[in-house]
């Protein structure tokens, strides 16, 4: 849903890195879509594990075979989860976050970010009350399209726990996505990716693993997550912050 007039009634309280107001107004360019040599850089071509294999494809081969509808993401949301995020990256802690929104004119708005309790180490990051995230996504009306979270001290890919954890998402809502944002990553300090389907999905599907473990490819020699290219960067979008922790 998006709001061009009314305030935000939610703010959030940070300790360290003021935050600019939780709703964010941007200028009046029109959404563009985010090519993926703009959005992604390309990943350094040696890659040891199958599953962080990424496959970009070219901005005109949308990403999902079955044609997800479009996601709006606002231009400031992930720089305004690193500033939330900073003093956890400064202790080379993951922090994440949940991103949620509303479908209009079949097309998904990310107008929420939720930031959840949670408990963190230095390559994993896990909410410990998702309940408070149900409630608020229901007292708003608001889907769950997706979460973000941060690898403070590894590069950008999906570890064997995030698609195990976006999995999740994706089963429940096809245009899910999971940003992940590596700062220290010089060469990809941030993608969205999706579960490649029906590939990366049935092998996650399959996988009774727990913890860091590897994963065979799919059946069909492809990787496991893509890249997202039709993601749209909106400088329009206004969204709250609702940290709970």
């Amino acid at each position: 849903m998006l709001r061009d007039e009314e305030p935000s009634l939610i703010s959030f309280e940070t300790k360290e890195i003021p935050v600019p107001p939780d709703v964010i107004r941007q200028p009046s360019p029109p959404p563009v879509l985010a090519e993926v040599q703009d959005l992604i850089p390309a990943m350094p071509p040696q890659v040891s594990e199958a599953e962080h294999k990424i496959d970009v494809s070219s901005p005109d081969d949308l990403v999902c075979s079955k044609s997800p509808l479009q996601l709006h993401i606002s231009t400031t949301l992930m720089e305004n989860f690193m500033k939330m995020a900073k003093r956890n990256t400064d202790k080379n802690l993951e922090t994440c976050g949940v991103l949620a929104g509303s479908l209009k004119n079949r097309k998904f708005y990310v107008t929420a970010l939720i930031i959840p309790k949670q408990e963190s180490t230095s390559d994993s990051c896990q909410t410990t009350n998702e309940e408070e995230i149900f409630e608020v996504q229901d007292k708003r009306s608001l889907f769950p399209l997706g979460w973000i979270h941060t690898h403070p001290t590894q590069s950008c890919f999906m570890s064997s726990i995030d698609v195990h954890t976006h999995y999740s998402y994706q089963i429940m809502l096809p245009e899910a996505v999971a940003i992940v944002m590596a700062p220290r990553d010089s060469s990809r300090n941030h993608g969205i990716f999706r579960l490649t389907n029906p590939g990366g999905l049935s092998v996650i599907r399959q996988c009774q693993q727990r913890g860091f473990h590897p994963h065979d490819p799919p059946p069909d020699g492809g990787p496991i997550y893509k890249a997202c290219t039709d993601v749209y960067m909106n400088p329009n979008l206004k969204f709250d912050v609702i940290d709970l922790r």
